[in-house]
């Protein structure tokens, strides 16, 4: 492993543990070189690997960071942390390996993020909806938060509506 600071790959692991449910190994390292410490993340790579089937029909791998991606995109400047994005990404996954063995639609992966985004936070969900759904006009897009605002109201029932 090299060394961000000095790319050295003279290292030594001080500290390892589980994390992300048991999937991957977060090592601490430090560089014998110029004495920095680091991280690294260890996952297990699959030998079946998904086939993401697109919305034009194209098959391209899975990759974990494009689902990373879009959620932080939609999560931009509202309180929500890295770690709860990495945290939906991993029950997202697991919803994913579970229901699918080799190939899953583009469509079903939105779903399974938009379902859990949707209980995370509203404002995410909503901006994330609007890229998955493609609204064409704005009254689509007001159903969407007229159905979120909704669901808000069935979750408290005791708290008002505000608009």
């Amino acid at each position: 492993m090299l060394c961000p600071s000095c790319r050295e790959d003279n290292n030594k692991v001080i500290d390892s543990r589980l994390t992300e449910s048991g999937t991957a190994i977060r090592r601490r390292r430090l560089c014998i070189v110029c004495n920095r410490r680091f991280t690294t993340k260890e996952r297990l790579e699959e030998e079946l690997r998904l086939t993401v089937i697109k919305a034009n029909g194209h098959r391209a791998p899975y990759h974990r960071d494009k689902i990373f991606g879009g959620v932080e995109r939609a999560c931009y400047k509202l309180d929500v942390t890295n770690e709860q994005i990495q945290e939906l990404v991993d029950r997202t996954e697991e919803d994913l390996f579970a229901s699918h063995d080799r190939e899953v639609t583009s469509e079903q992966i939105g779903a399974y993020v938009a379902h859990h985004l949707r209980r995370l936070n509203q404002v995410a969900y909503v901006r994330f909806m609007s890229v998955y759904r493609k609204y064409r006009t704005v009254d689509e897009f007001v159903e969407e938060i007229s159905n979120v605002r909704l669901q808000i109201a069935q979750d408290n029932p005791e708290q008002q509506i505000l608009f």
